[in-house]
């Protein structure tokens, strides 16, 4: 006589294990919830930017007696910018970030910052957009300290170009705030 086991159908097992847990003689079994697990903090580190150079610092009686000679060694850089924009771009803060530790190291130099175009557009438009330019430099400068009856603003417009090739590479070069040192 051979024997076959056949399995118990699921509901069956089911109410067994009902009528064992019912029929036991202990207090019932509680059962705990689950401890809640915390949900973890995602931390994002952007990476630092590398720091400038700031411009070389001379003490201010080593500072040139002359004007011309301060300009000349280009202690102050000038800041670029995209066609038609005037806000400071993220590479161009650094730039003016070192024109800034340079001024408030040398607290008696006083500046114009010259607002440049490319020679495309309107007199008109570029003018105006060469003082949005600079207006734009000198409130980043004193958003970081600088004193701002130490500076003063103009636009040139197209009218002085650094370079005066018609090209891409040369309207970059114009499209600037411009530093120039009028006071020591």
């Amino acid at each position: 006589m051979s024997f076959r086991f056949r399995p118990l159908p699921a509901g069956a097992l089911a109410a067994g294990a009902l009528l064992v847990a019912a029929c036991s003689s202990g207090p019932p079994a509680q059962t705990m919830a689950p401890a809640p697990t915390a949900t973890p903090t995602v931390v994002t580190l952007e990476p630092a930017p590398a720091p400038t150079p700031a411009p070389p610092r001379v003490a201010e009686d080593a500072l040139p007696s002359s004007v011309d000679e301060i300009n000349r060694r280009g202690y102050l850089k000038d800041a670029f910018f995209e066609l038609d924009r005037h806000e400071i771009a993220p590479a161009q803060r650094d730039a003016l970030a070192g024109d800034g530790t340079w001024l408030k190291a040398h607290p008696t130099v006083k500046a114009t910052i010259e607002g440049h175009c490319d020679e495309r557009g309107t007199a008109a438009y570029n003018m105006a957009l060469g003082e949005r330019r600079a207006a734009a430099a000198r409130e980043y400068l004193e958003s970081l300290g600088v004193d701002a009856s130490r500076l003063k603003t103009i636009s040139y417009g197209k009218e002085r170009p650094f370079s005066k090739d018609h090209d891409e590479a040369a309207w970059a070069q114009n499209r600037r705030a411009h530093f120039v040192v009028t006071a020591r």
